[in-house]
C-alpha cells in the first residue's frame, strides 16, 4: 500500500507483518447536478428559508476564506439568484479571516469565481461591534458591516475539525467574522476534553453557537464534499438543525469504528494536508481513539515548510518537559500554542513517532521520536510493543474518524 507523503507516495512495508488493519471512508459519489443539489437545499430548508427573509434590503453573505476547501464560487450563484428574486437589493460577500491573513485580490477573485462582480469585502478584527456576550463569557463582537445587514448567511463545509468538533455552521460568525477577543475566548475552551473531533456536546461549537444567535446568524447554507472535492449533499436553514443534518452525513462517510490497537499509523494525506506540522496534527487527533493507552502512533507527514507556526514552535521550545507544555496550557491560551500543548497531551498517553522530512531534533522537540523512513518507525514501535501487535492503518486520516467499539 502506497501512502500519501507531500506530493508523491511513500510504501508501507507489510512483508512478514500479521494483524494489519486498513481502516478506510466509505466515500459517495458527487451529486449528478452540483447546482441542482444546492438549489434543493434553499428549495427544502431545514428550518427557516430564505422566503421567510423577504422584505430585507441589505444581506451579507459570510464566505470562507482560502485556507478552506469550501466550493463558494459553486455556492454563490444559486444563493445570489434566490435573494434577487426576493427582491433583496444590496448583498456583500463578507470572507471570513477570523484571525487569518488578508488575502490576494486574486484569491478572493478564485473564490467568487462568475460571481467575481458582487461586492466582496474581507474581514478586519479590529472593526468590530459589540453585540453581547454568551453564558461562557465570551463577547460577541462582529465586523460592523455584517452587524448592520439585515439579513446574515453562513456558507461554507461541513468537515471534521479538531476542536469544534465540526467546520461549518455557527463557525461563518464565530471566528469568521469576529474580534480577536472573541475568536481567543472561545477558542481557550478548547482545554476542555469534550472539544475534540466528531463531538457536537462540544464547548467550543456551543458557544459559537450561542454566539451566533446573540450577532443574528439568520440561516446558513453548507455543503459536504468527498476528497475529490465533489459536493455530495447540501444543507440550508437553521444553523444548528442544518449543521447537524449534513453532520451526519459526514459521520456516515467518514466515521469509523474500531477496536484500538497497539500500533496505529496515521497518515496525514499528503500535500497540502501535511506541508506542515501545524496542518498534519489533525490526523494525529483523527486517529487518537485507535491508540490502545500506552500504545504507538506513527504520523507520516513530509512537513516540507516545517511547524507552520511561530506560536507553536516558541512553546514547544520554552518547554522543559510535555508535562510543563500541557500545565502551561491549562493557564493560559495563546493561538498556536495550543498545538505543542495537544502534540505534548498525546506524548504523555502514547509512544508518538513521526516520518518526516523534519530535522530530528526539531522532531524530539516537539515531543515526537523521529524516524528516516516508515520501516524504521515500524521497526521502533514494534520493538516497543512487541512483534505481534495489532496495526491499524489509517491511509486518510486527515479524512477518518476513529471511534472505539
Amino acid at each position: 500500500m502506497d501512502l500519501g507523503y507531500g506530493s508523491g507516495r511513500i510504501r508501507l512495508p507489510v512483508d512478514g507483518a500479521e494483524g494489519f488493519e486498513v481502516v478506510l471512508p466509505e466515500e459517495r459519489p458527487g451529486a449528478p447536478d452540483e447546482t441542482g443539489e444546492i438549489e434543493r437545499a434553499l428549495n427544502v430548508p431545514i428550518g427557516p428559508g430564505l422566503e421567510d427573509l423577504a422584505g430585507s434590503r441589505r444581506a451579507a453573505i459570510m464566505a470562507s476564506d482560502i485556507t478552506r476547501p469550501a466550493p463558494t464560487s459553486k455556492i454563490l450563484p444559486p444563493l445570489v439568484r434566490r435573494l434577487e428574486a426576493l427582491g433583496i437589493s444590496e448583498i456583500v460577500v463578507v470572507f471570513g479571516l477570523g484571525t487569518h491573513r488578508r488575502m490576494t485580490v486574486e484569491e478572493m477573485d478564485r473564490l467568487l469565481g462568475s460571481s467575481a462582480s458582487l461586492p466582496s469585502i474581507q474581514h478586519d478584527k479590529d472593526r468590530c461591534i459589540h453585540l453581547g456576550e454568551t453564558s461562557r463569557g465570551t463577547p460577541v463582537e462582529i465586523l460592523e458591516e455584517v452587524a448592520a445587514s439585515d439579513i446574515k448567511i453562513g456558507t461554507g463545509n461541513i468537515e471534521y475539525h479538531y476542536y469544534a468538533g465540526y467546520s461549518g455552521g455557527a463557525k461563518a460568525l464565530l471566528p469568521g467574522v469576529s474580534s480577536e477577543r472573541s475568536i481567543n475566548k472561545n477558542h481557550a475552551m478548547m482545554a476542555d476534553p469534550r472539544a475534540k473531533s466528531g463531538r457536537l456536546d462540544n464547548p467550543v461549537r456551543l458557544d459559537m453557537e450561542e454566539a451566533a444567535k446573540i450577532g443574528g446568524l439568520d440561516l446558513i447554507l453548507n455543503v459536504v464534499l468527498n476528497s475529490k472535492k465533489e459536493i455530495v449533499r447540501a444543507v440550508g436553514g437553521d444553523f444548528v438543525k442544518a449543521h447537524r443534518a449534513g453532520a451526519k452525513v459526514v459521520d456516515e462517510m467518514y466515521q469509523r469504528a474500531v477496536r484500538p490497537a497497539e500500533i496505529v499509523v496515521a497518515c496525514a494525506g499528503g500535500r497540502p494536508k501535511d506541508i506542515n506540522l501545524f496542518q498534519a496534527q489533525k490526523a494525529m487527533e483523527n486517529a487518537r481513539e485507535a491508540v490502545l493507552p500506552g500504545g504507538s502512533l506513527i504520523l507520516v507527514a513530509e512537513c516540507a515548510e516545517g511547524l507552520g507556526h511561530p506560536v507553536f514552535e516558541r512553546w514547544a521550545m520554552e518547554a522543559k518537559c510535555a508535562e510543563d507544555c500541557v500545565e502551561r496550557f491549562g493557564r493560559e491560551y495563546e493561538f498556536g500554542g495550543h498545538k505543542a500543548a495537544l502534540i505534548a497531551r498525546d506524548s504523555l498517553e502514547m509512544d508518538l513517532i513521526l516520518v518526516s522530512s523534519l530535522r530530528p531534533k526539531l522532531a524530539e522537540m516537539v515531543f515526537f521520536r523521529h524516524a528516516n523512513s516508515l520501516e524504521e518507525a515500524l521497526a521502533m514501535a514494534r520493538e516497543r510493543q512487541g512483534r505481534d501487535a495489532r496495526t491499524i492503518v489509517m491511509p486518510h486520516g486527515d479524512l477518518t474518524l476513529a471511534k472505539r467499539k
